[in-house]
């Protein structure tokens, strides 16, 4: 962005020549980038917000409303225009999606200021290095202050942990009943994986008659094993996995398209080919394979059975890592056009004298969460790998900035040097600055984050990636990035839609 700035202000400033393909590079870029984003962070997004993911994007609500009441604030007790208080408040916290999201507002304001977009990105390039040396700072602060930290960071809760027990059948009710009886009995949450016997191990039948003296495997989460555990009434006497006989077990990953968005009861493996699946790892996040889920493209599913069984089930899911490294070119545009379209579709607001639209940083990021959290949506597989997503993220914030640096180099020099310009500049370090160190005493001594946690808190408030590297370094764990993932997504949605709405504040107030 600088250096396309230094090249707007030296050689291109005054010629206009190029400007609609720099716009159109511009937006191009950005909506890569925030779809690329929404693709990482998606997958992952509703079971983050259970447990402490509320928690914490509660306090980066707070700091997104605390930073536009400073922003507000400075505008009018400093008399400042309304572009140079958008363009400072996306600056200070380092948010281009909402300097973009702003540039359209302006844009669809009646007789706005001739060069209200290109005022609103120098600000924004004036604020942007404060933000990121601020927030910075205020880490390193935290850092001597936490340096003998007595809270532990915690992993965002998305969802119980799975685990394994052997049982024994000791229970003479049980005697006669049938696997699946005693897994509805034990409460329906658990599955049994094998089947021991005096004359071997094997893949149980749902149609299997219990008797007294049989061990099975029970797969499910530690309250369920407790009550499959009273229900047998013994534990068995070796760890049956060490004495599993043929049977083996395996990861098998999801690449065919033929079962992609079908159900595991549709799929029915146990009947084909003699194998059970017990869990399904999806996007990091490990949970029983319950009849109901529906296979997504790049699952991963635990499957027991004999070496043959599970080859036929192997080939059956794909499991082919190859398949997933090939671009889906089709999904990803599709997705991007419907993003698009999403973000010029007008809200009309009661009393608004423009309608308020989520813009190409809003429409694109809400449409990636959806469809990667989904997976499929008819016959579209929305799966990328993370080294696809990251090349369209960099490509496009790169497009975007330099678009920008491009398009405000001929005013940067002037505001920097001119009476606004370090004015525009202390009002960035106090936006980035006061909401960091109010939401860090409230989370430090009242909710009692680690410093870890508070971190990565902070960083995903002002979507800030430099200040998560640093955070990350500083922590020595990736306990920084777990909470930066959990509150970007509503962070950035509300970052875009202050931004507008600040605008439209400026446009009443003319």
């Amino acid at each position: 962005m600088f250096t396309a700035m230094l090249w707007g202000w030296g050689v291109w400033h005054g010629h206009v020549e190029a400007k609609e393909t720099i716009e159109f590079l511009r937006d191009f870029g950005l909506v890569l980038f925030v779809f690329a984003i929404g693709m990482q962070v998606g997958p992952g997004f509703l079971g983050r917000l259970r447990s402490d993911g509320l928690k914490f994007n509660l306090l980066a609500a707070l700091s997104v409303i605390l930073s536009c009441c400073v922003a507000g604030l400075a505008w009018f007790l400093l008399n400042l225009s309304g572009s140079q208080a958008v363009g400072v408040l996306s600056g200070a916290v380092t948010n281009t999606p909402g300097l973009a999201a702003a540039s359209q507002a302006i844009k669809e304001i009646p007789n706005a200021e001739t060069r209200a977009v290109e005022i609103a990105s120098a600000s924004y390039a004036l604020a942007y290095p404060i933000g990121i040396l601020g927030l910075i700072g205020v880490l390193i602060v935290l850092r001597f202050v936490c340096r003998k930290d007595p809270y532990v960071a915690t992993p965002i809760d998305v969802g119980p942990t799975l685990d394994r027990t052997s049982v024994k059948i000791a229970n003479p009710a049980l005697v006669g009943k049938t696997v699946e009886q005693f897994r509805h009995l034990s409460g329906g949450k658990v599955i049994i994986s094998r089947l021991c016997r005096s004359q071997g191990s094997c893949v149980p039948r749902r149609d299997a008659v219990l008797g007294i003296g049989d061990d099975l495997v029970v797969v499910g989460v530690k309250d369920e094993l407790s009550r499959a555990r009273a229900l047998a009434g013994a534990d068995a006497a070796n760890d049956l996995i060490e004495h599993e006989g043929e049977l083996q077990s395996r990861l098998l990953l999801v690449t065919h398209h033929q079962v992609v968005g079908r159900t595991l009861a549709e799929l029915d493996v146990l009947s084909k080919h003699g194998v059970i699946v017990t869990r399904l790892i999806r996007a990091g996040i490990e949970m029983l394979a319950a009849p109901e889920i529906e296979l997504h493209l790049g699952d991963r599913i635990r499957a027991v059975g004999t070496q043959e069984s599970l080859e036929r089930l192997a080939a059956e899911m794909g499991d082919n890592l190859k398949e997933l490294e090939h671009p889906r070119l089709v999904p990803m545009l599709a997705g991007i056009a419907l993003g698009v379209i999403i973000g010029v579709i007008p809200i009309a607001l009661p009393g608004m004298p423009a309608p308020l639209k989520l813009g190409l940083a809003g429409g694109p990021l809400v449409i990636a969460i959806l469809a990667s959290g989904l997976g499929r949506v008819g016959r579209l597989d929305f799966y990328i790998t993370n080294a696809a997503a990251l090349l369209m993220r960099d490509l496009g914030i790169v497009l975007f900035l330099a678009c920008v640096g491009l398009k405000a180099g001929g005013t940067f020099i002037d505001q920097l040097v001119s009476g606004d310009g370090w004015l525009i500049v202390g009002i960035g370090a106090v936006i980035t600055i006061v909401p960091a160190v109010i939401v860090s005493i409230i989370a430090r001594i009242w909710l009692k984050l680690p410093f870890a946690d508070l971190a990565g808190l902070l960083a995903g408030s002002q979507t800030d990636p430099p200040a998560l590297a640093f955070a990350n370094a500083t922590a020595g764990s990736e306990a920084p990035a777990r909470v930066y993932a959990t509150v970007y997504p509503l962070t950035m949605l509300m970052r875009v839609g202050s931004a507008q709405a600040l605008v439209m504040l400026w446009y009443f107030t003319r």
